[in-house]
């Protein structure tokens, strides 16, 4: 497989039935269809050999979407790999691709984004509101297309439920819910649904939900990665208690987690992170890893320094760096730090 390959869900496949091991599953929670095999070794931690080995996997369960033959390389015998294209013909496939996801989202399976012309929500405004509550409940237990979709956008909780036990209900109706319901026991039955909230896209609809529970936001994203939760806090897409709630679970989990997640999160974000982990002291394993590395970014140097916390050892190796010599500014910063060994001090 190429290591440009996008991988994507399968969302006609329902996950409940298929014998999936936790690695498996794990692998297919960090699928959004924008991320690279090769940014998914790193993301995940697997090696690329064991990811492409899942990947395969799921391709062969259907969980996924098999590569285009262009994304297929040498690897494990899954086919064989397709000869280069001229840049013309490149160019033409990437617009086919491109169409082809296009139209996997638009349909009313495959995205919480399928009603853009408001159809589904026009029906359920138009015939079903006005139906009792009771007969509501009732119909949405059975529904089918369009009706479906469309009880999706019911207040109430009951309906809500009911549409989540109709056999035919799959992730697209999940993710209208995700995003466009309004209660906090709906989205609560919704998270009950393990292979729904595995689902890229369901996450997304709930932290832009403005009634998203503190308790459901924690239960399904309190232990994910910390470069995730430092992109909720300060993404313009999610609500503002989705910001909060980001920030409270990532200090936790950067006083908690393991020392080379931290130093990631660090670097990936050239220190801008830091300003919100005023007071967490870092561990000697965090400190070895940091003072391991040469520095080059003036960025982050000057977050390190601002960053009251930054152990002795880590100011010392900072000091001894050829960006820093160089630089008066960075120099100064770093032997203003209330951590700056006695030797290299200035007040």
């Amino acid at each position: 497989m190429n290591s440009d390959w996008k991988p994507r869900g399968n969302l006609s496949t329902r996950l409940e039935a298929l014998p999936l091991q936790p690695e498996e599953v794990f692998v297919f929670t960090r699928l959004d269809g924008r991320t690279t095999v090769r940014e998914l070794a790193a993301l995940t931690g697997l090696g690329q050999e064991a990811l492409v080995a899942v990947l395969g996997r799921l391709v062969d369960l259907g969980a996924i979407h098999a590569p285009e033959p262009a994304a297929v390389a040498t690897g494990p015998a899954r086919a064989n790999p397709a000869p280069p294209a001229e840049p013309g013909a490149q160019a033409h496939a990437a617009s086919d691709r491109g169409a082809a996801d296009e139209d996997a989202t638009a349909a009313p399976e495959t995205s919480a984004d399928a009603d853009l012309p408001g159809t589904h929500r026009k029906l359920f405004e138009a015939e079903l509101h006005p139906l009792p509550k009771e007969e509501r409940v009732a119909r949405a237990s059975t529904a089918v297309e369009p009706e479906l979709s469309a009880f999706c956008y019911d207040p109430l909780t009951q309906v809500i439920k009911a549409v989540l036990s109709n056999p035919s209900a799959g992730l697209g109706h999940a993710r209208l819910i995700a995003l466009h319901h309004r209660t906090a026991d709906g989205l609560a039955a919704l998270a009950t649904h393990g292979n729904f909230v595995v689902d890229e896209g369901v996450r997304r609809g709930l932290i832009r939900n403005p009634q998203l529970p503190a308790a459901l936001f924690n239960r399904i994203f309190a232990n994910r990665r910390m470069l995730e939760l430092f992109q909720h806090t300060v993404s313009r897409e999610v609500t503002e208690q989705v910001r909060r709630l980001a920030r409270e679970a990532l200090r936790r989990r950067f006083a908690q987690g393991p020392a080379e997640e931290r130093v990631e999160l660090i670097l990936r974000t050239e220190g801008r992170v830091l300003a919100g982990l005023a007071g967490i002291p870092i561990d000697g394993r965090t400190t070895a890893l940091l003072c391991g590395r040469t520095y080059t970014s003036t960025t982050l140097v000057q977050n390190i320094a601002r960053w009251t916390a930054a152990p002795p050892a880590l100011i010392r190796h900072l000091l001894r760096q050829e960006t820093i010599r160089r630089s008066p500014m960075l120099r100064t910063l770093l032997q203003r730090h209330p951590n700056a060994p006695p030797e290299n001090a200035r007040g």
